[in-house]
């Protein structure tokens, strides 16, 4: 009972994290592999558990998605589902080692660009002498590689979702925050397809049920809280969730 106490405020955690700045698996994943869920498994289960939490979390953020730059929902959102699927696959098919050792540095990139890209965006503009733009194809092109890690790990990739759209199109990290939350679950609908039928997510129900109910009550929570925060304060938030991970998936690794 008290793995299982663990097991749910974790879950509970990571919903809210993921929707008010992302980085719920970084809370998720070491919970379950304390209560003896393998590795892998529990980066598969993560996954499945999140997912409820992240649909509610985009069910509350319904009326306020559009589209991402020029780039369209629908076409985002393709990307989203393909990269997804093909990183599913890859978690599946590869050794675990082959892609952590890079998650560390990807977080690092994200955290960065979110602390300094507008200051970034505005050196690039001024140099430029116009407004960067990377254009739809560039972004959908960044989009399908973010999935795909997205699909293998998750942690963090909605923050490295709002590090490309702030470095690409200088969007608000606030305004861009309804569309990170339905492109993250996009992602997670996708991979969870493919957990259920061929990984072993399933072999130990009661830790994932117990984490998926923590994180359906933590993701509409936190999102209604996102929703009542100013800019500047969820912009805060989300740059001290990242600088927290990263500093923590280093110390780890």
């Amino acid at each position: 009972m008290p793995e299982m106490m663990l097991v749910m405020f974790a879950g509970l955690a990571a919903g809210a994290l993921n929707a008010i700045g992302g980085g719920g698996t970084f809370v998720a994943l070491p919970a379950l592999v304390a209560v003896g869920v393998p590795p892998v498994t529990a980066n598969a289960s993560t996954t499945v558990a999140l997912v409820p939490g992240s649909v509610v979390s985009a069910w509350v953020y319904r009326r306020e998605l559009g589209p991402v730059g020029k780039t369209s929902l629908t076409a985002l959102t393709t990307a989203s589902v393909l990269g997804g699927g093909i990183g599913a696959v890859l978690l599946l098919a590869l050794p675990s080692a082959t892609f952590d050792a890079a998650v560390p540095w990807l977080l690092a990139f994200g955290t960065l660009v979110l602390a300094f890209g507008r200051r970034l965006t505005r050196a690039l503009t001024a140099a430029l002498g116009r407004p960067l733009d990377l254009g739809s194809r560039a972004i959908l092109l960044g989009q399908f590689l973010l999935a795909i890690y997205g699909g293998y790990f998750g942690g963090a990739v909605g923050i490295l979702m709002l590090a490309l759209w702030g470095i690409g199109l200088g969007l608000d990290t606030a305004s861009s925050n309804p569309a990170r939350v339905a492109q993250v679950t996009a992602v997670y609908l996708t991979a969870t397809a493919f957990f259920l039928v061929a990984s072993d997510a399933l072999n130990d129900p009661l830790p994932l049920a117990t984490m998926l109910t923590g994180a359906v009550a933590g993701g509409f929570a936190g999102a209604h809280v996102a929703r009542r925060l100013s800019a500047r304060l969820l912009r805060g938030i989300i740059l001290a969730t990242a600088a927290t991970m990263t500093i923590l998936y280093f110390l780890r690794g």
